[in-house]
């Protein structure tokens, strides 16, 4: 049997390129070290699970070939060129057809009951998003990623409040989709704030 692919869409973790918009608040090495934190952890929650296979799609492209213990152990795919949009739906048409979801790594939160639920749903529908708090998503699957999947991000308005609407409003008509668990991310002092506020009150 064919297992589906979870692909986890990362930025390699080098001081100073990661979490900017975090970094603007909390200071470079802050930010960075969150980050590696947040990756560890949601690899070790969700990507050895033997349900599925995972891959790290990881940019700048090079940083593929890097000795890097984070990541290490993990089949690893350069994201290429182009924008968020472009860089996300090569990203999932690499899944050869089969299901396949994609998430990022500033998720705290996501667990692989939330993976499993997005296959789930993909066994009912043609395309699967989980929500985030903010307007945008932390997830985005394909029941059987074809060429049309490039059109969901389209002249997405990304990092603001309208990504998820922009990218409903580009579903074809013959596709249908399903949501799943709205949670928090973190790109903002704010998000961070926030984040912080919760860890302490759990």
């Amino acid at each position: 049997m064919i297992r589906p692919l979870l692909i986890v869409f990362l930025k390699a973790p080098h001081l100073g390129t990661v979490k900017s918009r975090l970094a603007c608040g909390i200071g470079p090495f802050a930010a960075w070290r969150f980050y590696r934190l947040t990756v560890a952890g949601l690899l070790w929650r969700i990507a050895r699970d033997p349900r599925w296979d995972t891959v790290i799609a990881l940019t700048p492209d090079p940083a593929g070939h890097e000795k890097n213990k984070l990541l290490q152990g993990f089949r690893k795919i350069p994201q290429g060129r182009g924008d968020l949009g472009k860089r996300m739906a090569r990203a999932l048409l690499r899944a050869g057809g089969r299901p396949a979801v994609l998430v990022g790594g500033d998720i705290p939160n996501l667990k692989r009951t939330h993976i499993a639920k997005a296959f789930q749903a993909l066994g009912r529908a043609d395309l699967v998003f989980g929500p985030a708090v903010d307007g945008g998503f932390y997830l985005v699957g394909a029941r059987a990623p074809k060429r049309d999947v490039r059109r969901l991000f389209h002249k997405v308005r990304w990092s603001g409040p309208h990504a998820l609407s922009d990218t409903r409003a580009n579903i074809p008509p013959h596709r249908n989709f399903e949501l799943i668990d709205r949670l928090h991310d973190v790109d903002t002092p704010t998000d961070y704030e926030a984040f912080l506020q919760r860890y302490k009150n759990e």
